[in-house]
């Protein structure tokens, strides 16, 4: 087990570098910054020679792969990081130094478990793409197929398992904090990020995730998935399908090649709520470097490393929430939160409904353009704490990846009206999944299933029906000693001692899980 002075030394480093790069400027003079926070910016930057405008992306990069991937999600949230950082932080979608070419080679070879020219006839020394977790080169198969191969970049496994365990130090101290810290739930927001990741470490996975999502949108008109090449895939090596497009970031190009950019920008639109509402599984990493056009106008989506899941009573509420703030009927939305145990029993509906009337209206019938993403954003912030609806890390996932489909969409078309765009999907799909003939087959069913079932359902019925309502079991949780309790074990609860170290790892830990959500 790592040591506690071990995190600690971690969290202040990584904070060294982010003061040295001028990113902790923004946080530090935040009025919504915990102080203890402040104190541990103030203690960072000392000494420091700052540039005058903050590399954001340049300081992911030093820091490691899971900062990366942190700063990856926050150039979509422009309205928690300003436009400037937002577009800084776009640096890190694909712009990083590469690994070696030799390198790159030996862990095909080792993946592959054979040499080289025994998959590929020929591979491109140059990446034409370098993330966090891989890289991908252009080569062609010894059939003669072009393919794209994505590698696993050599220790990225060892360094991310490293970063995670401060990463859930860090939460640990800052959950038993109380208050506002614990109703975010910064355990349980680490535990599931330690879960996306170890997917995304696992080549595997990913091109069963790809395969799966290309079965599910089969049948949708215009969006695509790579075929995948199972005979050259193993855990550190994917190999699937080249694509020729143009970069969904691409907009003048895209627009010279004649695509109409609002028509693909609906279509971008109805995919995520195909996947997310229809299907349950859904692409949790749609931004524009993993997006191409074709020359027919079909998109075609890359790196499924991070894929979401909602399960079939939430997808329910899902639709309906969305539905309900197109009609403006904020009645039944406050009433969905109920029912799904997001907001407790003992506050009123119909004040909840109030309060989200006062979010949603300003917003139904504008272009995105008109709107404040910031003040919607800080609305429905209030919203969550006056109500104490704590953190539901199940949806953090649909939630980052709305907004990033929301950016997308809104670069290509600057008018484009969510609400209008989704409504009629979501109308119709609410007609087919909750009207009368989808209740009637569904009661059959289930009576059929029930009966079927009848011996062993009597047992399993609380585990089948649970009181806590539509979110999933959470992950499980590492059991972390916190620090103050043992030094009070080891010093006979020396209060100074404590009070030094409290300080230290609370600070410590506030920044970690601050930049985390």
């Amino acid at each position: 087990m790592t040591r506690p002075t071990t995190h600690i030394l971690r969290l202040l480093k990584w904070g060294r570098i982010l003061a040295r790069h001028g990113a902790l400027r923004g946080l530090e003079e935040s009025p919504t910054t915990p102080a203890p926070v402040k104190r541990l910016c103030r203690i960072a930057r000392f000494g420091t020679i700052q540039p005058k405008t903050p590399d954001y992306a340049g300081a992911f990069r030093a820091i490691g792969p899971a900062a990366i991937k942190l700063g990856q999600t926050l150039a979509t949230r422009p309205d928690l990081v300003g436009e400037e950082a937002a577009r800084n932080l776009q640096e890190l979608q694909d712009k990083l130094p590469p690994v070696a070419y030799d390198e790159i080679v030996r862990e095909i070879e080792a993946g592959l478990d054979g040499p080289l020219d025994q998959f590929f006839s020929y591979i491109d020394r140059e990446p034409v793409g370098a993330a966090s977790v891989a890289q991908v080169h252009r080569a062609t198969t010894t059939d003669g197929r072009d393919v794209a191969i994505k590698v696993l970049r050599p220790g990225v496994r060892r360094k991310f398992a490293q970063d995670i365990a401060t990463y859930e130090w860090a939460a640990a101290h800052v959950g038993a904090m109380g208050g506002e810290a614990s109703r975010l739930r910064p355990e349980l927001v680490i535990a599931n990020f330690k879960r996306w990741t170890n997917s995304e470490l696992d080549l595997r996975r990913e091109a069963a995730s790809a395969s799966e999502l290309g079965e599910a949108m089969k049948a949708e008109p215009g969006y695509a998935i790579p075929e995948i090449d199972w005979d050259r895939t193993c855990g550190t090596v994917m190999t699937l399908e080249w694509v020729d497009g143009i970069k969904i970031s691409r907009v003048e190009e895209l627009r010279e090649a004649g695509h109409d950019l609002s028509a693909i920008a609906k279509r971008l639109v109805l995919a995520f709520l195909k996947q997310a509402i229809a299907s349950g599984f859904f692409h949790a990493d749609m931004h524009q470097g993993n997006l191409f056009v074709k020359a027919d106008g079909t998109i075609v989506a890359i790196d499924f490393g991070i894929m979401g899941r909602i399960d079939r009573r939430a997808r329910y509420w899902l639709a309906e929430i969305l539905y309900g703030l197109t009609m403006g009927n904020y009645k039944r939305v406050a009433e969905i939160h109920f029912e799904a145990k997001y907001v407790p029993d003992y506050h009123n509906v119909d004040e909840f409904a109030t309060a989200l009337r006062a979010v949603g209206e300003p917003m139904r019938g504008k272009p995105v353009s008109e709107l404040s993403v910031g003040q919607m954003l800080d609305g429905l912030f209030a919203i969550t704490r006056d109500f104490d609806m704590q953190t539901q890390p199940h949806l953090l996932l649909l939630q980052k990846t709305m907004v990033m489909v929301e950016g997308v969409a809104t670069a290509l078309d600057p008018q484009i009206n969510m609400w209008d765009t989704s409504g009629p999907y979501v109308r119709e799909w609410i007609r087919g999944e909750l009207g009368p003939e989808a209740a009637i087959a569904d009661r059959i069913n289930d009576d059929l299933s029930t009966l079927m079932r009848l011996p062993d359902l009597i047992r399993r019925i609380e585990d089948k029906f649970p009181a806590k309502g539509g979110a999933p079991e959470p992950p499980p949780v590492p059991d972390i000693p916190l620090i103050w309790e043992k030094r009070e074990e080891q010093n006979g609860g020396s209060f100074w001692r404590y009070a030094l170290t409290a300080l230290v790892a609370g600070g410590a830990g506030a920044a970690a899980v601050w930049w985390l959500g």
